[in-house]
Protein backbone atom coordinates (compact mmCIF):
# COMPACT_ATOMS: atom_id res chain seq x y z
CA UNK A 1 0.00 0.00 0.00
CA UNK A 2 1.46 3.37 -0.99
CA UNK A 3 2.06 6.27 1.35
CA UNK A 4 -0.53 8.27 -0.55
CA UNK A 5 -3.23 5.66 0.15
CA UNK A 6 -2.23 5.58 3.81
CA UNK A 7 -2.53 9.34 3.93
CA UNK A 8 -6.03 9.21 2.44
CA UNK A 9 -7.11 6.52 4.90
CA UNK A 10 -5.76 8.56 7.79
CA UNK A 11 -7.64 11.59 6.47
CA UNK A 12 -10.92 9.66 6.33
CA UNK A 13 -10.37 8.19 9.81
CA UNK A 14 -9.72 11.62 11.32
CA UNK A 15 -12.84 13.00 9.69
CA UNK A 16 -14.90 10.10 11.05
CA UNK A 17 -13.48 10.02 14.59
CA UNK A 18 -12.72 13.64 15.31
CA UNK A 19 -15.50 15.31 13.32
CA UNK A 20 -13.05 17.68 11.64
CA UNK A 21 -14.14 18.79 8.18
CA UNK A 22 -12.35 17.10 5.28
CA UNK A 23 -11.64 20.50 3.72
CA UNK A 24 -9.78 21.59 6.86
CA UNK A 25 -7.64 18.43 6.89
CA UNK A 26 -6.86 18.81 3.18
CA UNK A 27 -5.80 22.40 3.76
CA UNK A 28 -3.43 21.21 6.50
CA UNK A 29 -1.89 18.55 4.23
CA UNK A 30 -1.54 20.94 1.31
CA UNK A 31 0.13 23.53 3.52
CA UNK A 32 2.43 20.79 4.83
CA UNK A 33 3.42 19.89 1.23
CA UNK A 34 4.25 23.51 0.51
CA UNK A 35 6.23 23.80 3.75
CA UNK A 36 8.12 20.53 3.08
CA UNK A 37 9.10 21.57 -0.44
CA UNK A 38 10.36 24.93 0.83
CA UNK A 39 12.47 23.10 3.38
CA UNK A 40 13.72 20.92 0.53
CA UNK A 41 14.74 23.68 -1.90
CA UNK A 42 14.53 26.97 0.01
CA UNK A 43 11.89 29.34 1.26
CA UNK A 44 11.98 31.91 -1.53
CA UNK A 45 9.76 29.97 -3.90
CA UNK A 46 6.06 30.18 -4.71
CA UNK A 47 4.56 26.70 -4.36
CA UNK A 48 1.00 25.37 -4.72
CA UNK A 49 -0.15 21.94 -3.57
CA UNK A 50 -3.33 19.88 -3.97
CA UNK A 51 -4.51 16.50 -2.71
CA UNK A 52 -6.90 14.45 -4.83
CA UNK A 53 -9.81 13.59 -2.54
CA UNK A 54 -10.62 10.40 -4.49
CA UNK A 55 -7.17 8.83 -4.78
CA UNK A 56 -5.17 10.64 -2.12
CA UNK A 57 -2.61 11.55 -4.80
CA UNK A 58 -0.56 14.61 -3.93
CA UNK A 59 0.35 17.13 -6.61
CA UNK A 60 2.51 20.21 -6.27
CA UNK A 61 3.81 22.85 -8.60
CA UNK A 62 6.10 25.86 -8.54
CA UNK A 63 4.36 29.05 -9.64
CA UNK A 64 6.42 31.55 -11.65
CA UNK A 65 5.53 34.79 -13.43
CA UNK A 66 6.43 35.33 -17.09
CA UNK A 67 8.77 38.34 -17.52
CA UNK A 68 10.79 39.82 -20.39
CA UNK A 69 14.03 39.65 -18.41
CA UNK A 70 14.48 37.18 -15.54
CA UNK A 71 16.09 38.73 -12.42
CA UNK A 72 14.80 36.20 -9.85
CA UNK A 73 14.74 32.69 -11.33
CA UNK A 74 12.97 31.31 -8.24
CA UNK A 75 9.88 33.43 -8.93
CA UNK A 76 10.24 34.41 -12.59
CA UNK A 77 10.47 32.64 -15.96
CA UNK A 78 11.18 33.88 -19.46
CA UNK A 79 8.54 33.75 -22.20
CA UNK A 80 10.72 31.28 -24.14
CA UNK A 81 10.98 28.82 -21.21
CA UNK A 82 7.25 29.13 -20.54
CA UNK A 83 6.43 28.22 -24.13
CA UNK A 84 8.77 25.19 -23.95
CA UNK A 85 6.62 23.97 -21.06
CA UNK A 86 3.55 24.43 -23.27
CA UNK A 87 2.21 27.38 -21.28
CA UNK A 88 1.46 31.03 -22.04
CA UNK A 89 4.45 33.19 -22.83
CA UNK A 90 2.53 36.42 -22.30
CA UNK A 91 4.23 38.82 -19.84
CA UNK A 92 2.57 38.74 -16.42
CA UNK A 93 1.04 35.28 -16.92
CA UNK A 94 1.48 32.69 -14.18
CA UNK A 95 3.17 29.45 -15.12
CA UNK A 96 2.80 26.29 -13.03
CA UNK A 97 5.69 23.83 -13.20
CA UNK A 98 4.76 20.36 -11.84
CA UNK A 99 7.00 18.93 -9.10
CA UNK A 100 7.87 15.33 -8.25
CA UNK A 101 6.40 15.02 -4.76
CA UNK A 102 8.16 11.70 -3.99
CA UNK A 103 11.27 13.54 -2.91
CA UNK A 104 9.56 15.39 -0.12
CA UNK A 105 6.27 13.55 0.52
CA UNK A 106 7.65 11.73 3.59
CA UNK A 107 8.65 15.04 5.17
CA UNK A 108 5.24 16.42 4.19
CA UNK A 109 3.49 13.46 5.83
CA UNK A 110 5.41 13.99 9.09
CA UNK A 111 4.73 17.73 9.06
CA UNK A 112 1.07 17.14 8.25
CA UNK A 113 0.79 14.64 11.10
CA UNK A 114 2.15 17.15 13.61
CA UNK A 115 -0.10 19.93 12.33
CA UNK A 116 -3.14 17.64 12.20
CA UNK A 117 -2.58 16.49 15.81
CA UNK A 118 -2.40 20.14 16.83
CA UNK A 119 -5.50 20.95 14.77
CA UNK A 120 -7.37 18.02 16.32
CA UNK A 121 -6.61 19.43 19.77
CA UNK A 122 -7.69 22.90 18.69
CA UNK A 123 -10.85 21.51 17.08
CA UNK A 124 -11.70 19.49 20.17
CA UNK A 125 -11.18 22.59 22.33
CA UNK A 126 -13.32 24.70 19.98
CA UNK A 127 -16.13 22.15 19.75
CA UNK A 128 -16.06 21.66 23.53
CA UNK A 129 -16.15 25.44 23.99
CA UNK A 130 -19.19 25.70 21.68
CA UNK A 131 -20.84 22.77 23.46
CA UNK A 132 -20.29 24.32 26.89
CA UNK A 133 -21.30 27.78 25.67
CA UNK A 134 -24.70 26.39 24.64
CA UNK A 135 -25.11 25.05 28.19
CA UNK A 136 -24.86 28.46 29.89
CA UNK A 137 -27.85 28.69 32.21
CA UNK A 138 -28.21 24.90 32.43
CA UNK A 139 -27.66 22.64 35.43
CA UNK A 140 -24.72 20.22 35.27
CA UNK A 141 -23.62 17.36 37.52
CA UNK A 142 -19.99 16.86 38.41
CA UNK A 143 -17.53 15.45 40.91
CA UNK A 144 -15.29 17.61 43.09
CA UNK A 145 -11.67 16.58 42.59
CA UNK A 146 -9.78 19.57 43.99
CA UNK A 147 -10.33 22.54 46.31
CA UNK A 148 -7.86 25.41 45.93
CA UNK A 149 -8.08 28.70 47.86
CA UNK A 150 -11.76 28.09 48.59
CA UNK A 151 -12.43 27.63 44.86
CA UNK A 152 -13.88 24.22 43.99
CA UNK A 153 -12.63 22.49 40.82
CA UNK A 154 -15.32 20.20 39.40
CA UNK A 155 -14.85 17.36 36.91
CA UNK A 156 -17.72 17.47 34.40
CA UNK A 157 -16.45 14.50 32.38
CA UNK A 158 -15.31 16.16 29.17
CA UNK A 159 -13.90 19.22 30.88
CA UNK A 160 -13.23 20.91 34.19
CA UNK A 161 -15.17 23.77 35.73
CA UNK A 162 -14.62 26.11 38.61
CA UNK A 163 -17.08 26.96 41.36
CA UNK A 164 -15.58 30.19 42.75
CA UNK A 165 -15.95 31.07 46.41
CA UNK A 166 -18.13 34.05 45.37
CA UNK A 167 -20.66 31.66 43.75
CA UNK A 168 -20.89 29.28 46.70
CA UNK A 169 -23.49 29.32 49.48
CA UNK A 170 -21.84 30.37 52.73
CA UNK A 171 -23.18 27.49 54.82
CA UNK A 172 -22.45 24.68 52.35
CA UNK A 173 -19.37 22.51 52.84
CA UNK A 174 -18.04 20.14 50.18
CA UNK A 175 -15.33 17.47 50.08
CA UNK A 176 -13.16 16.03 47.33
CA UNK A 177 -14.95 13.15 45.57
CA UNK A 178 -18.41 14.51 46.40
CA UNK A 179 -21.05 14.87 43.67
CA UNK A 180 -22.29 18.39 43.08
CA UNK A 181 -24.98 20.13 41.00
CA UNK A 182 -24.57 23.70 39.82
CA UNK A 183 -25.60 26.00 37.01
CA UNK A 184 -23.18 27.20 34.32
CA UNK A 185 -23.09 31.00 34.40
CA UNK A 186 -20.12 31.74 32.11
CA UNK A 187 -17.86 30.04 29.57
CA UNK A 188 -14.64 31.66 28.37
CA UNK A 189 -12.14 30.42 25.79
CA UNK A 190 -8.57 29.85 26.94
CA UNK A 191 -5.49 27.92 25.79
CA UNK A 192 -6.35 24.84 27.88
CA UNK A 193 -9.96 24.63 26.73
CA UNK A 194 -13.22 26.24 27.81
CA UNK A 195 -13.04 28.08 31.14
CA UNK A 196 -16.38 27.09 32.64
CA UNK A 197 -17.67 28.95 35.69
CA UNK A 198 -20.36 27.39 37.90
CA UNK A 199 -22.69 28.84 40.51
CA UNK A 200 -24.80 27.57 43.35
CA UNK A 201 -25.71 31.08 44.50
CA UNK A 202 -27.37 32.22 41.26
CA UNK A 203 -31.14 32.62 40.92
CA UNK A 204 -30.74 30.71 37.63
CA UNK A 205 -30.08 27.55 39.66
CA UNK A 206 -33.47 27.92 41.38
CA UNK A 207 -35.24 28.58 38.06
CA UNK A 208 -33.67 25.52 36.41
CA UNK A 209 -34.53 23.32 39.41
CA UNK A 210 -38.17 24.38 39.12
CA UNK A 211 -38.09 23.56 35.39
CA UNK A 212 -36.83 20.07 36.24
CA UNK A 213 -39.37 19.44 39.00
CA UNK A 214 -42.47 21.21 37.63
CA UNK A 215 -43.69 20.00 34.20
CA UNK A 216 -46.01 23.01 33.88
CA UNK A 217 -43.00 25.36 33.99
CA UNK A 218 -41.05 23.27 31.49
CA UNK A 219 -44.10 23.25 29.20
CA UNK A 220 -44.54 27.04 29.74
CA UNK A 221 -48.07 26.67 31.12
CA UNK A 222 -46.72 28.28 34.28
CA UNK A 223 -44.10 31.01 33.91
CA UNK A 224 -41.52 32.29 36.39
CA UNK A 225 -41.95 36.07 36.07
CA UNK A 226 -39.12 36.93 38.45
CA UNK A 227 -36.94 35.34 41.10
CA UNK A 228 -34.77 36.93 43.76
CA UNK A 229 -32.52 35.27 46.24
CA UNK A 230 -30.34 35.66 49.29
CA UNK A 231 -28.35 32.41 48.89
CA UNK A 232 -28.62 30.06 51.83
CA UNK A 233 -31.39 32.14 53.43
CA UNK A 234 -34.48 32.69 51.29
CA UNK A 235 -35.67 32.78 47.69
CA UNK A 236 -38.83 34.41 46.38
CA UNK A 237 -40.26 33.24 43.06
CA UNK A 238 -43.11 35.08 41.33
CA UNK A 239 -45.17 32.80 39.10
CA UNK A 240 -48.09 33.26 36.73
CA UNK A 241 -50.34 30.73 34.98
CA UNK A 242 -51.27 31.00 31.31
CA UNK A 243 -54.09 28.53 31.88
CA UNK A 244 -56.94 29.70 34.14
CA UNK A 245 -57.49 26.11 35.27
CA UNK A 246 -53.92 25.80 36.62
CA UNK A 247 -53.00 27.36 39.97
CA UNK A 248 -49.36 28.50 39.52
CA UNK A 249 -48.39 28.26 43.19
CA UNK A 250 -50.12 24.89 43.65
CA UNK A 251 -48.42 23.49 40.53
CA UNK A 252 -45.00 24.51 41.89
CA UNK A 253 -45.60 23.20 45.41
CA UNK A 254 -47.10 19.88 44.33
CA UNK A 255 -49.18 17.46 46.38
CA UNK A 256 -47.98 17.71 50.01
CA UNK A 257 -44.97 19.71 48.77
CA UNK A 258 -43.72 16.86 46.57
CA UNK A 259 -42.36 19.21 43.89
CA UNK A 260 -40.86 21.99 45.97
CA UNK A 261 -39.30 19.68 48.60
CA UNK A 262 -36.54 18.28 46.32
CA UNK A 263 -35.58 21.86 45.42
CA UNK A 264 -35.38 22.88 49.09
CA UNK A 265 -33.31 19.74 49.78
CA UNK A 266 -30.94 20.56 46.90
CA UNK A 267 -30.51 24.07 48.34
CA UNK A 268 -29.80 22.60 51.79
CA UNK A 269 -32.99 23.85 53.43
CA UNK A 270 -33.12 27.33 51.88
CA UNK A 271 -36.61 28.79 52.34
CA UNK A 272 -38.62 29.25 49.13
CA UNK A 273 -41.63 31.57 48.90
CA UNK A 274 -43.85 31.14 45.85
CA UNK A 275 -45.68 34.36 45.05
CA UNK A 276 -48.63 34.63 42.62
CA UNK A 277 -47.80 37.44 40.21
CA UNK A 278 -50.43 40.16 39.82
CA UNK A 279 -50.63 43.24 37.61
CA UNK A 280 -52.28 44.94 40.61
CA UNK A 281 -49.29 46.28 42.60
CA UNK A 282 -51.14 46.14 45.93
CA UNK A 283 -51.96 42.42 45.48
CA UNK A 284 -48.43 41.66 44.22
CA UNK A 285 -46.81 43.48 47.16
CA UNK A 286 -49.10 41.73 49.67
CA UNK A 287 -48.18 38.32 48.21
CA UNK A 288 -44.46 39.15 48.04
CA UNK A 289 -44.27 39.47 51.86
CA UNK A 290 -45.21 35.79 52.28
CA UNK A 291 -45.24 34.01 54.71
CA UNK A 292 -46.51 37.11 56.55
CA UNK A 293 -50.22 37.93 56.20
CA UNK A 294 -50.87 41.53 55.16
CA UNK A 295 -53.84 43.60 56.40
CA UNK A 296 -53.60 46.42 53.86
CA UNK A 297 -51.39 47.96 51.19
CA UNK A 298 -51.51 51.68 50.51
CA UNK A 299 -49.84 52.95 47.33
CA UNK A 300 -48.07 56.09 48.56
CA UNK A 301 -46.61 57.06 45.16
CA UNK A 302 -47.15 55.34 41.81
CA UNK A 303 -44.40 57.44 40.23
CA UNK A 304 -41.78 56.72 42.89
CA UNK A 305 -43.12 53.18 43.41
CA UNK A 306 -43.55 53.60 47.15
CA UNK A 307 -46.03 51.55 49.17
CA UNK A 308 -46.98 51.29 52.83
CA UNK A 309 -47.99 47.88 54.18
CA UNK A 310 -49.80 47.24 57.44
CA UNK A 311 -49.67 43.94 59.33
CA UNK A 312 -50.85 42.78 62.73
CA UNK A 313 -48.40 43.29 65.59
CA UNK A 314 -47.55 39.59 65.76
CA UNK A 315 -46.78 39.49 62.00
CA UNK A 316 -44.32 42.41 61.98
CA UNK A 317 -41.14 40.42 62.63
CA UNK A 318 -42.20 37.76 60.10
CA UNK A 319 -42.93 40.40 57.44
CA UNK A 320 -39.58 42.10 57.95
CA UNK A 321 -37.63 38.85 58.35
CA UNK A 322 -34.28 38.14 59.98
CA UNK A 323 -31.98 41.12 59.37
CA UNK A 324 -34.73 42.52 57.11
CA UNK A 325 -34.20 39.92 54.39
CA UNK A 326 -37.92 39.17 53.83
CA UNK A 327 -38.99 42.75 53.12
CA UNK A 328 -35.75 43.37 51.22
CA UNK A 329 -36.42 40.42 48.88
CA UNK A 330 -40.07 41.48 48.50
CA UNK A 331 -38.87 44.92 47.37
CA UNK A 332 -36.45 43.37 44.87
CA UNK A 333 -39.11 41.00 43.56
CA UNK A 334 -41.78 43.67 43.01
CA UNK A 335 -39.56 46.66 42.24
CA UNK A 336 -41.39 48.73 44.89
CA UNK A 337 -40.06 50.50 48.01
CA UNK A 338 -42.03 48.81 50.80
CA UNK A 339 -42.51 50.35 54.24
CA UNK A 340 -43.92 47.75 56.66
CA UNK A 341 -45.76 48.89 59.78
CA UNK A 342 -47.75 47.08 62.45
CA UNK A 343 -51.22 48.08 63.69
CA UNK A 344 -49.64 49.23 66.96
CA UNK A 345 -47.06 51.37 65.18
CA UNK A 346 -49.71 52.87 62.91
CA UNK A 347 -51.96 53.64 65.88
CA UNK A 348 -49.07 55.22 67.78
CA UNK A 349 -48.15 57.32 64.73
CA UNK A 350 -51.76 58.45 64.34
CA UNK A 351 -51.93 59.40 68.01
CA UNK A 352 -48.65 61.32 67.76
CA UNK A 353 -49.88 63.10 64.65
CA UNK A 354 -53.19 63.98 66.35
CA UNK A 355 -51.32 65.31 69.39
CA UNK A 356 -49.14 67.52 67.19
CA UNK A 357 -52.18 68.75 65.29
CA UNK A 358 -54.06 69.43 68.53
CA UNK A 359 -51.03 71.26 69.92
CA UNK A 360 -50.99 73.47 66.85
CA UNK A 361 -54.73 74.26 67.15
CA UNK A 362 -54.40 75.00 70.88
CA UNK A 363 -52.64 78.17 69.81
CA UNK A 364 -55.98 79.49 68.49
CA UNK A 365 -57.44 81.99 70.92
CA UNK A 366 -60.76 81.17 72.51
CA UNK A 367 -61.25 77.70 70.99
CA UNK A 368 -62.28 74.91 73.40
CA UNK A 369 -60.55 71.53 73.69
CA UNK A 370 -63.71 69.76 72.50
CA UNK A 371 -63.83 71.90 69.33
CA UNK A 372 -60.11 71.29 68.71
CA UNK A 373 -60.70 67.52 69.02
CA UNK A 374 -63.57 67.77 66.49
CA UNK A 375 -61.37 69.69 64.04
CA UNK A 376 -58.46 67.20 64.37
CA UNK A 377 -60.79 64.20 63.90
CA UNK A 378 -62.25 65.80 60.75
CA UNK A 379 -58.78 66.56 59.36
CA UNK A 380 -59.04 70.37 59.78
CA UNK A 381 -55.74 70.76 61.62
CA UNK A 382 -53.75 73.11 59.39
CA UNK A 383 -54.13 76.71 60.62
CA UNK A 384 -53.34 78.20 57.19
CA UNK A 385 -56.01 76.03 55.55
CA UNK A 386 -58.53 77.06 58.21
CA UNK A 387 -58.12 80.69 57.09
CA UNK A 388 -59.28 79.71 53.58
CA UNK A 389 -62.48 78.00 54.76
CA UNK A 390 -65.93 79.57 55.03
CA UNK A 391 -68.58 79.15 57.72
CA UNK A 392 -70.51 76.53 55.72
CA UNK A 393 -67.42 74.27 55.54
CA UNK A 394 -67.16 74.11 59.33
CA UNK A 395 -70.84 73.95 60.26
CA UNK A 396 -71.03 70.51 58.67
CA UNK A 397 -68.99 69.23 61.63
CA UNK A 398 -70.87 67.97 64.73
CA UNK A 399 -71.17 70.54 67.54
CA UNK A 400 -69.95 73.50 65.47
CA UNK A 401 -72.50 76.24 64.77
CA UNK A 402 -72.16 79.40 62.67
CA UNK A 403 -70.87 81.55 65.57
CA UNK A 404 -68.23 78.96 66.55
CA UNK A 405 -67.25 78.56 62.88
CA UNK A 406 -66.74 82.33 62.54
CA UNK A 407 -64.74 82.35 65.76
CA UNK A 408 -62.44 79.53 64.48
CA UNK A 409 -61.79 81.26 61.14
CA UNK A 410 -61.12 84.65 62.81
CA UNK A 411 -58.75 83.03 65.36
CA UNK A 412 -56.88 81.22 62.54
CA UNK A 413 -56.52 84.43 60.53
CA UNK A 414 -55.29 86.29 63.60
CA UNK A 415 -52.72 83.54 64.37
CA UNK A 416 -51.57 83.34 60.72
CA UNK A 417 -51.20 87.08 60.24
Amino acid sequence: MSEKSELLMALEQIEKDKKIKKEDILAVIENALVSAYKKHVGRNVNVEAKVNTDTGEMAASVVKTVVKEVTNPLLEISAQEAKKLGQSGEAGAEVRIPLDTQDFSRIAAQTAKQVIVQKIRESERDSLFEEMKEKVGQIVNGVIYRIANKNIIVDLGKTEAILPASEQIFKEKFNVGQHIRAVIIKVEKNSKGPGTVLSRASTELVKRLFELEVPEIYEKVVEIVNAVREPGMRTKVAVISHNPKVDPVGACVGVKGARVKPIIDELRGERIDLVPYSADPAKYIAGSLSPAKVLSVVIVSEEEKKAEVMVTDDMLSLAIGKNGHNVRLAAKLTGWHIDVKSEGQKKHESEEKAEKQAAALEQLEGISEKTIETLVTAGFSDIEKLTQLNVEDLTTLPGIGPKTAEKIIEAAKKKNS
